[in-house]
């Protein structure tokens, strides 16, 4: 009795999670099974990785080294397209600053949109109304009149001085003797290359502003999808970083365009008070000139200058002065106004990532050469600095 009652008294133990009700371990899940709570992808999970074997690797790293091959040699021919898409992203942060206040004021995202860019090629069409036409006009009087230019240069006291020491004034008069708005065609290697160019950079400008647009449409789309590419633990940390470094490079875009146009107003006015001929076109060339940092202002005073003593020693020293007084003015008081929001570059990293800038894309590296530095100083101040000072 005893032992009957010890066999009923003994608990039942539930079958366990690895087995059944049977006793039998269940089958393991297919490789093909998607974890638990892991989203179903439409197309079905991933299975098992390939064997890694010796044959394996040594296939996947002779891949890896034709693919680097082939992205090289693609590079070289797709360079110029490539720099008309960051040129087109560059002017679509510049401009989205603007697009994100008119949301602010109530607009949509499409309207605001077109609005800015109706606005962007009506002033950039009447600006080249205005100008480019005295720009022909003159530059090519001021390209026959060079020789005697030249001449009348000669006779100024400092440059006889010059002339005994270098004899510099004859090199200028055979290097200017033959130039002529003909032979600008002849050096460009014919009529026909010249329409080449020309139509080139119609084309280039056609693709830059319909890029632009397309940035500007799907700005907030293509940020979040970039995003998106980075692990999931990072993203946060991303996208604060991201979005300001595009907000620093958009007041920076801002910035630059209004301090050259300020510039190139400044030098109008101050040449036609002076007498000094073919002011459109060095008003322009100031403007051109002064969106390169650190010595775009500088490059555009001493061709104003040199083109003032043309004209008598008193109007090229009028000229030098100006451009003193006016580039104080720009560093100390209009430079920090307006980039008071923008990012602050040490004048070290600018003048050497101008210099890189432009031996890589010419004058197009020069313009985003302050931008890039800038990005990578924040990048090292919020990111590598805060990792070395933590090991």
């Amino acid at each position: 009795m005893s032992r009957r009652r010890d066999r009923r008294r003994k608990p039942v133990e539930p079958p366990s999670d690895d087995t059944d009700a049977r006793g039998t371990s269940p089958e393991p899940p297919p490789a093909d099974t998607p974890a638990a709570g892991a989203p179903a992808s439409p197309f079905g999970a991933s299975g098992r990785p390939f064997a890694k074997t010796p044959f394996h690797q040594g296939l996947y790293g002779g891949l890896g080294l034709l693919a680097a091959w082939l992205i090289y040699q693609s590079l070289g021919v797709v360079l110029g397209l490539l720099v008309v898409i960051v040129v087109a992203a560059f002017i679509a942060i510049g401009l989205n600053p603007v697009v994100v206040r008119l949301q602010r004021l109530g607009l949509p995202r499409g309207l605001a949109v077109t609005t800015v860019c109706l606005a962007a090629i009506l002033v950039l069409c009447g600006g080249l109304l205005a100008i480019v036409p005295p720009i022909i006009t003159e530059g090519t009087a001021f390209i026959d009149a060079l020789p005697d230019y030249i001449d009348t240069l000669s006779h100024q006291p400092w440059v006889l001085q010059l002339q005994e020491r270098y004899d510099i004034v004859q090199a200028l008069r055979d290097a200017a003797s033959g130039l002529s708005a003909a032979t600008v065609f002849d050096a460009a290697g014919g009529i026909a290359s010249v329409l080449g160019v020309a139509i080139g950079s119609v084309f280039d400008g056609v693709m830059i502003v319909l890029l632009t647009v397309y940035f500007l449409v799907s700005f907030d789309r293509l940020k979040a999808g970039f995003y998106r590419l980075l692990p999931a633990s990072r993203r946060q940390r991303a996208r604060s970083l991201g979005d300001e470094v595009l907000a620093k490079v958009g007041g920076y875009t801002v910035g630059a365009l209004s301090i050259a146009a300020i510039a190139g107003g400044c030098s109008f006015v101050f040449m036609l008070i002076a007498g000094v001929p073919y002011a459109y076109a060095l008003a322009f060339v100031v403007a051109v000139l002064d969106l390169i940092p650190q010595v775009g202002a500088t490059l555009g005073a001493v061709v104003v200058t040199l083109v003032g003593l043309t004209v008598s020693v008193w109007v090229g020293v009028a000229c030098a002065v100006f451009f003193i007084l006016y580039q104080q003015l720009e560093n100390w008081l209009i430079y920090p106004a307006v980039m008071r929001r923008s990012v602050k570059v040490s004048d070290l990293a600018a003048i050497l990532g101008i210099l890189i800038g432009a031996a890589l894309l010419g004058v197009v590296g020069a313009l985003l050469a302050v931008p890039a530095v800038a990005t990578v100083q924040l990048l090292v101040r919020e990111v590598y600095i805060p990792r070395q000072d933590a090991t």
